[in-house]
């Protein structure tokens, strides 16, 4: 695996990285953006096409209504301004993947314009701004790999030509490659809380590519930039702008100068390679779509949208620690989607004690659901049997430790709580006298351990503890376990 250049510590503190981030999200519409063939992923290739998105001689666009509907709504959601008319252009270059030798795009008069996300820095809160935010159609797809006689060979498959996209473009505002991480996780968790994009990178749903320079502390004019492309995973993203970095700088104090090119990043080197010069934005020679008329977003569709609009992540954090009383970081934890938090408020309100069932689906549900590769949809404990679960707790009803072993046996057979727990029915040792008769058999059994805590070593209190609900299954009530071992364990008693 490549190694990063050498720099020392003095070289990296006397440079500061400036990134830009230009995120590409595919829209979830049934249909393509200018015709109505299949958006979906994927089906057979070159199946999803038509003589509009293979740009064929004659055939004309035909804006989705849809696709508009969308980016609005994305757009509110990232804070940004809606402008009332925007303009579709031609941005003209050639390459396999685009048929028609142009993308139809946006670039001067955007649909939307000066949003920000919040991220958390250095434990403190930055806004990074959001440029601008438009709507394009995407290219198709080179497929490099699967031809084992020739490595020469490339392949065009051309049903993701005319797929809806909203641009995001950032401002020259993230200073570090974990500023970069969070900004695109923020980014990521907005857009999937509004619905108009899965956000698979997997399947290309959500791309970016990363503009980074560096200059001397301090200065305000830009450094030369260089762009990384196709990069499949924020942390691969965070990683190859560390490369990147470090390299730009090893090459300035070397005396050499930073070329303004694209680089991809080979993740298994973990390192960057020049693809080729970078492109300024007269070389696409813009000009305006001459089939498409001015994109008007009137006041009314304006209302309309936002109306559709959802509570978002940021917002409902701060409302859910106000209704349940968790934590901040209960929070931050169950809304990490929307399905989790949707889940977790279903049960939350039926439940005695919401912050018990805040607990049990961090500390019990998520671990398991993690092990088994599960996401939340797939659970086989319904938030339903989670607060049933927590009121069972609450009332002393059942044990921590038959809860996880109930939790444990739902999982095993793919069964939600109300179910399993009925057909255990476990039930709390709660009678003094049969927890003390546990107790004095426990004591009798281990006059070493007895020995060590009389004189003095009152830890190994634990260790009965462990043996009394060993020797009643995990059935004894804890609470009075406890307090009986300690009048037990007295040298009087």
């Amino acid at each position: 695996m490549a190694t990063t250049p050498e720099i020392s510590v003095a070289a990296r503190a006397k440079y500061e990285p400036v990134i830009g981030l230009e995120v590409h999200v595919q829209l979830l519409t049934v249909t393509k953006i200018f015709c109505s063939c299949s958006a979906r992923f994927g089906a057979l290739p070159n199946t999803n096409v038509c003589p509009v998105c293979l740009g064929l001689p004659g055939a004309l666009p035909v804006l989705n209504r849809k696709a508009v509907e969308f980016a609005v709504l994305a757009a509110m959601a990232l804070h940004c301004r809606i402008n009332q008319t925007s303009i579709f252009a031609r941005k003209n270059y050639f390459y396999p993947d685009l048929p028609k030798g142009y993308q139809i795009s946006q670039y001067d008069k955007p649909l939307a314009e000066f949003g920000a996300i919040d991220i958390t820095s250095s434990g403190s809160q930055k806004k990074i701004g959001i440029t601008r935010l438009h709507l394009e159609e995407d290219a198709g797809k080179s497929l490099h790999e699967g031809f084992p006689d020739s490595a020469e060979k490339t392949a065009i498959d051309l049903n993701r030509s005319g797929v809806p996209l909203i641009e995001i473009v950032s401002g020259p505002e993230i200073a570090s490659p974990d500023e970069a991480y969070e900004y695109l996780t923020r980014m990521k968790e907005i857009i999937l809380y509004t619905g108009v994009s899965d956000c698979n990178m997997e399947e290309g749903s959500l791309r970016c590519d990363a503009n980074v320079s560096v200059r001397p502390r301090g200065q305000r004019q830009f450094g030369t930039k260089t762009e990384i492309k196709n990069v499949n995973s924020f942390r691969f993203i965070r990683d190859a702008l560390e490369y990147e970095i470090v390299r730009q700088i090893a090459v300035l104090e070397s005396g050499g100068k930073i070329t303004q090119e694209t680089r991809l990043y080979n993740s298994a080197e973990g390192k960057t390679y020049s693809m080729r010069s970078k492109e300024e934005a007269h070389d696409y020679r813009y000009f305006p779509e001459p089939d498409l008329l001015p994109l008007v977003v009137d006041e009314k569709s304006h209302a309309e949208i936002r109306h559709s609009l959802p509570e978002l992540p940021e917002a409902r954090r701060k409302r859910m620690v106000a209704d349940y009383g968790i934590t901040d970081y209960d929070a931050e934890v169950l809304t990490a989607s929307k399905t989790l938090a949707d889940e977790f408020e279903l049960a939350a309100k039926a439940a005695k004690n919401p912050k018990r069932v805040a607990n049990l689906v961090q500390s019990e549900l998520m671990g398991r659901l993690k092990a088994k590769g599960l996401e939340i949809a797939s659970s086989p404990i319904s938030m339903k049997g989670v607060a049933l679960s927590a009121d069972l707790v609450e009332s002393g009803a059942i044990s921590g430790k038959m809860l996880k072993d109930l939790y444990d046996l739902c999982f095993e057979r793919n069964q939600d709580f109300p179910t399993i727990y009925e057909n255990a029915r476990p039930q709390q040792i709660t009678d003094p006298a049969a927890i003390e008769k546990i107790i004095d058999e426990i004591i009798a059994t281990n006059p070493k351990q007895l020995e060590q805590y009389r004189a003095g070593k009152k830890t190994v209190i634990g260790f009965f503890v462990g043996q009394v609900m060993k020797a009643s299954k995990g059935q004894a009530n804890p609470q009075m376990v406890n307090e009986l071992l300690a009048k037990k364990l007295e040298p009087n008693a």
